[in-house]
């Protein structure tokens, strides 16, 4: 091996400390989080109260040692780190940073720059806020535009995060209402014989939009919000004939609408509206997936201004760990079988930007 082959693979060894943060958060429960450190990013992890230090080659050691002083700032900052799936909150941080990195070395910077963790909604209850890249821009696009279409897959926040943003709207008094909708379809399951009227059979579609208020407001408060129509949560074909002024109106599980439903459901949003729309067009339940009304409004409206799409994938998930890697499993079946027929997956229909 030549010297320079050495110094390219030399060990090295690096200390930090945490500075105050709960090692549970970070380690995980019997530093189940270290592992996984360990196996994604090449280096052996020791961690001893607040110090934890990265032992291993010198790029890798300085790769994970750096995501990881991002983090930590990050968290100083504001960041939230309950619930912290260390591992992909790193990924997402070398995905989003790689970039200006290379950057900042041509221009003789050292240190690379902080990401900002939006905070949505403040209340008595919890603060909420952006947890990747990906939601950050999410969040911007509804701030910044009257028409946002969020499309990616399960768990990223695209409906949690859509109404954590109408309710920050609704207490700063920029729209007057909320209105959630959904469209009642079928998930391969059958709900006709159910007993009750047509409200309880359709609940049990809307119930997702229940839990995410639940979670950001008090029982009574969302109680009576709900009963003086400020909040209201309601079947897409509800929707027909209205005209929504001062109104901040969420359409998810929009894989489902068809190219018509869509249309309605666009042209309802009067003065001083903003209207965000959010699917996963890899988990359609129409009979023709194709006839996705999500699927087609990208052709449709792609590069009208005014209106914005976001993409989310499988790095923006925040739920469980294996969540990410159950939907990368199915990605790749999609597309295998995809290849197989000769046949476009769903997940590649985006137009090209």
């Amino acid at each position: 091996m030549t010297k320079k082959n050495k110094e390219l693979t030399k060990k090295i060894s690096k200390r930090i400390s945490i500075g105050g943060i709960d090692p549970i958060f970070l380690y995980g429960h019997h530093d189940c989080n270290l592992a996984r450190l360990e196996e994604r990013f090449g280096v052996k992890v020791i961690a001893r109260g607040e110090h934890i230090t990265f032992q291993g080659e010198d790029e890798n050691v300085q790769r994970v040692s750096g995501l990881f002083s991002l983090l930590l700032e990050r968290i100083h900052h504001g960041y939230d780190p309950n619930n912290l799936d260390l591992v992909s909150t790193l990924e997402s941080l070398d995905s989003s940073t790689s970039a200006q990195v290379d950057l900042d070395e041509k221009k003789g910077l050292s240190e690379p720059p902080v990401m900002s963790s939006s905070v949505i909604l403040a209340s008595n209850r919890k603060v909420i806020r952006t947890k990747t890249p990906g939601q950050q821009d999410y969040v911007m696009a509804i701030r910044e535009y009257d028409v946002v279409f969020s499309i990616g897959p399960a768990g990223t926040g695209k409906t949690y995060l859509a109404v954590a943003m109408a309710l920050a709207a609704l207490k700063s008094k920029e729209v007057d209402r909320i209105i959630l909708v959904r469209p009642a379809v079928e998930a391969g399951e059958s709900l006709g014989f159910l007993p009750g009227d047509m409200e309880n059979k359709v609940d049990p579609y809307l119930r997702p939009l229940y839990d995410a208020l639940y979670d950001m407001l008090s029982t009574e408060k969302l109680r009576r919000l709900l009963d003086m129509r400020t909040i209201e949560i309601a079947p897409l074909a509800y929707m027909r004939g209205r005209t929504l002024n001062q109104s901040f109106v969420i359409l998810d599980e929009a894989q489902n609408t068809t190219t018509n439903q869509m249309k309605m459901f666009l042209t309802r949003l009067g003065i001083g509206s903003k209207a965000v729309v959010n699917g996963d067009i890899t988990q359609i339940d129409l009979p023709d997936p194709k006839a996705s009304g999500l699927i087609q409004i990208q052709h449709i409206l792609f590069g009208v201004k005014g209106i914005r799409f976001v993409y989310l994938t499988e790095k923006d998930v925040v739920r469980h760990r294996l969540v990410r890697d159950i939907i990368k499993a199915y990605d790749q079946r999609e597309n295998s079988n995809s290849q197989r027929n000769g046949q476009m997956p769903l997940n590649s229909e985006t137009p090209e930007r």
